[in-house]
């Protein structure tokens, strides 16, 4: 770490502490001159991340390493990178190179447009560095939960930079407007000036003498998110080969969480074959709505009874669909949020009406209102899967569940893929339940 940046975090009244072991070094060969005006989501790409987290000053800066390699089959000349603060941090770029040239990114809605200096060529590989900082804001209301100070719990989701397809960040509901591409290695060391306890989807490895700096690891993952609160305690129970963490401020919920994150663990293990990752991180949020990372999820303090029971197993099986197979979640919602709903209310046995009329359901999260885009997407879209499933039974239908994750794993799928994959659990037609609802999908 250079003197100077080992002053920028100083100045926060953070140190950071740099990982001893190096990142993979990148395939041979790199950046060539030329221009070919491409992105491409096929990056593979490795990332190591120092965050310095000054509790006192409701900012954050980071050093941002990634490795990447181009795996996507023709040469690209930048990367989008998606990050909430460009919407809702101030964020501000304070350095950007690529194999140590200098570069220029621009920032257009929530997409950082790094450019590369050249072209990579498909199988070739490069160094980023991208330095950056940002400030929390202390509102909840429309997107703010996302990236908040709210009550002393610092909440931080999609705040790292990350390889991406640029996609619109404002909508007319509460949608997830990402599509992000998996990771085979994350490392993430943070520096906070206080004592705190910190969720993330990664696992922690280390922790300083003084606890005020943590170094996680994690891979197969396709975002970075965190909670700090200075008032978490954290409960933990073995859910078979999987340790479930909470991390809330009273033993009460802390009891509650556990119970429930236990059994809808269970009992999606059983349906869906073994969970993705070592560890689960459940950490309660000051509010928003529920959430889910690969290995975390966020449950808002004030939800309660048999709300907090779907929103638990809901959040929990979307490290199946979105986690283990991703998709694009603003262009076709349907392919994590209707199998999120069907499980969730399948473990929880409360399936129930819509209260919107019966609508298209292969429109994006832009396409839909917001008292109407949950009503649709998750329970019509979770009602369609119960007829699929009364239809060609149980046993056919989760086997096409776990086909359709098999062949995506820690990939991209989509909602055509999902549907061909039950279609091929049954030798009968489903054309009848899919037409009306999926028009632009089918022929």
């Amino acid at each position: 770490m250079t003197v100077r940046l080992a002053r920028f975090f100083a100045a926060l009244g953070c140190v950071t502490i740099a990982l001893a072991v190096p990142l993979p070094v990148a395939a041979e060969g790199g950046i060539v001159p030329g221009a070919v005006n491409r992105a491409s989501l096929a990056v593979e790409a490795r990332y190591e991340v120092r965050l310095a987290l000054s509790m006192a000053t409701y900012r954050l800066s980071a050093a941002e390493t990634i490795e990447i390699v181009n795996r996507s089959g023709s040469p690209i000349d930048r990367l989008d990178l998606n990050t909430v603060l460009a919407r809702l941090g101030g964020l501000q770029i304070t350095a950007a190179s690529v194999d140590g040239q200098p570069v220029t990114p621009s920032i257009s809605d929530q997409t950082i447009r790094l450019p590369l200096g050249g072209v990579l060529p498909d199988g070739a590989g490069a160094t980023i560095r991208l330095s950056f900082r940002a400030r929390f804001g202390t509102r909840l209301d429309g997107s703010r939960w996302l990236f908040t100070a709210a009550g002393g719990t610092f909440a931080a989701y999609r705040w790292l930079p990350w390889i991406s397809a640029a996609r619109p960040f404002d909508r007319p509901n509460h949608g997830d407007p990402f599509v992000t591409a998996s990771s085979p290695s994350v490392r993430l060391t943070v520096t906070c000036d206080r004592v705190t306890r910190i969720s993330t989807n990664l696992r922690r490895t280390s922790v300083s003498a003084d606890r005020k700096t943590q170094v996680f690891e994690g891979s197969n993952v396709r975002d970075l998110n965190l909670v700090a609160d200075t008032r978490f305690s954290v409960a933990s129970r073995w859910v078979g080969d999987t340790q479930v963490h909470v991390f809330a401020r009273t033993a009460a919920a802390r009891s509650l969480l556990l119970g429930q994150a236990a059994r809808s663990l269970a009992r999606l293990e059983a349906l869906l074959g073994p969970y993705p990752w070592p560890t689960l991180s459940v950490a309660q949020t000051a509010g928003g709505f529920g959430v889910e990372s690969p290995g975390a999820i966020w449950i808002p303090r004030g939800v309660s009874g048999g709300n907090l029971s779907w929103l638990v197993a809901h959040e929990i099986a979307h490290q199946w669909f979105y986690g283990l197979t991703g998709n694009d979640q603003a262009r076709q919602p349907f392919a994590d949020e209707a199998p999120g709903d069907f499980l969730a209310r399948y473990v929880t046995g409360s399936f129930r009406a819509s209260r919107c009329a019966t609508a298209r359901l292969d429109r994006s999260i832009y396409a839909y209102s917001a008292g109407c885009y949950f009503e649709i997407v998750y329970v019509q879209g979770g009602r369609l899967l119960l007829d699929v499933r009364k239809r060609v039974g149980s046993t056919a239908f989760f086997r096409a569940l776990r086909s359709y994750l098999d062949a995506h794993r820690f990939g991209l799928g989509s909602t055509r893929e999902l549907i061909a994959s039950l279609d091929e659990a049954d030798p009968r037609d489903l054309a009848r339940l899919w037409e009306p609802r999926f028009p632009s999908l089918l022929p």
